[in-house]
């Protein structure tokens, strides 16, 4: 794992890096897509910035609502660059409502937009699964495969690497678009997605640190299902394609 790269006297955070490099690309490449969606490239930039300021900005609050401890001694914290500090479920949900406060705003096509991002969101999944493997997040089950890796103690799967090639396979069959292919509104974004839950389906089964619910299904198998599921649905019903 590399949890940190010293530069001299500088001490920069890995994971932290390696998501920040891959949310940089992602709008980058988003931005070049964006004109083939009937989008401003301006417009979708700042919406991403909206979403992260938000997802920022609310997941810390969240954390910090749920650990209020862990601030009350010293309330700078707040500002800490550690992503430790930082509640998931809550910054989602920020970044989620800033991002459709904005859309909103700017009058924003739903289904235009979420194509237009489908770069950014491959990249973002990318960067989470090089930053989980960087800081030991998100690690495999023990395993005697000559290609396990060394962690917490015991030789593992490497999870965070399988997650990271899904990731990159997915976003290389979907985008960029084919000059001449034609699909409706919104059918990117949803392959994406159906695309996305199915991988986490099946590499859930690696993982070691996910909760069992029975049976040795993990609970995020079950969400990753529903998600497939709904996804399948709107590629069938509001796209109007047979899968």
């Amino acid at each position: 794992m590399l949890p940190v790269i010293q530069l001299g006297p500088l001490s920069l955070q890995a994971p932290g890096l390696f998501l920040l490099l891959s949310l940089w690309i992602g709008i980058t490449l988003a931005e070049k897509s964006a004109k083939k969606h009937k989008i401003s490239a301006e417009t979708l930039s700042n919406l991403v910035l909206a979403a992260l300021v938000s997802g920022v900005v609310g997941g810390r609050i969240a954390y910090a609502a749920r650990f209020s401890a862990a601030f009350a001694s010293n309330p700078l914290n707040l500002f800490s660059l550690n992503l430790g500090l930082f509640d998931i479920t809550g910054g989602i949900a920020a970044a989620l409502i800033g991002a459709l406060i904005y859309g909103q705003r700017k009058e924003m096509s739903l289904w235009n937009t979420l194509d237009a991002l489908v770069p950014f969101f491959g990249m973002l999944a990318i960067g989470i699964a090089t930053s989980n493997f960087a800081s030991g997040n998100a690690f495999g089950m023990e395993t005697d495969l000559p290609w396990g890796i060394e962690l917490w103690g015991m030789k593992r799967h490497p999870t965070q690497i399988y997650e990271m090639l899904a990731a990159l396979v997915i976003l290389g069959l979907i985008w960029p678009p084919k000059q001449d292919a034609q699909s409706p509104a919104g059918f990117r974004f949803m392959l994406f997605v159906a695309l996305s839950a199915g991988a986490r389906l099946f590499l859930e089964a690696f993982r070691g640190d996910s909760s069992l619910i029975f049976g040795g299904i993990r609970s995020a198998q079950i969400i990753a299902l529903i998600i497939l599921a709904a996804s399948l649905f709107l590629l069938d019903r509001k796209m109007g394609l047979k899968v």
